[in-house]
């Protein structure tokens, strides 16, 4: 089963991601998405391989956005593939059987074609405008939500996504979204992720709470 909350790495450096995931384990977050741009495939493989030190020790679930490819060699838990990346189909042949393939989708027509491709899970938004993402699609809001997740129909897990903050989960939740995707709202406050899963009703495995005094 897809946990409910994803913490969408962020940091100024590839340092910085690393301590922020060990800081969202830490703090009890049961999936990480190592999202880095703009840096050589060498670089990220390097990172990854210590994204996947820090998760092993918690048990948490890795995936790694749009490099399939580095997601099978250290065998992380899956794959997050964006409106431009690779085709699923491609990265769902290449990769084990047991990763997850992972997709992003801001209209109906995405969301169909994922479920065509067979995607574990959608990555639907934004639901806000956030300046995390460059080319950011046209936002949906939670009447976006609505219209998109009455036609589909899908049991396909739907993960909300895009600037959303704490204070929106409740309202997101009634659109029928599966889950939250949260970068910059988690990175602000690490303390905010049991809260996050206590409204998502996920179960609480770890209740650590980050001590900012804790050596990273």
């Amino acid at each position: 089963m897809i946990p409910k909350l994803h913490y969408i790495s962020q940091g100024n450096t590839g340092k910085e991601h690393l301590e922020n995931i060990r800081k969202a384990c830490t703090s009890g977050v049961e999936l990480v998405q190592l999202r880095l741009k703009n840096l050589s495939e060498k670089k990220i493989l390097k990172l990854a391989e210590e994204a996947r030190e820090i998760t092993a020790q918690f048990q948490t679930r890795l995936i790694i956005n749009d490099h399939y490819k580095i997601a099978k060699k250290i065998k992380a838990d899956g794959v997050h593939l964006g409106k431009s990346d690779t085709c699923p189909t491609i990265a769902r042949k290449f990769l084990e059987t047991w990763q997850i393939v992972g997709g992003t989708a801001n209209t109906l027509e995405d969301c169909d074609i994922l479920i065509e491709k067979k995607v574990d899970y959608i990555g639907l938004g934004p639901f806000r405008f956030t300046t995390t993402k460059d080319h950011l699609s046209p936002v949906l809001g939670t009447n976006g939500y609505l219209t998109i997740l009455e036609a589909l129909q899908t049991d396909i897990p739907i993960i909300a996504i895009g600037g959303i903050t704490i204070h929106d989960v409740p309202e997101i939740l009634e659109t029928g979204v599966y889950g939250i995707a949260a970068s910059g709202e988690i990175t602000k406050n690490f303390n905010k992720i049991n809260p996050f899963k206590k409204l998502l009703n996920s179960p609480s495995e770890q209740e650590q709470v980050w001590n900012p005094n804790q050596k990273i």
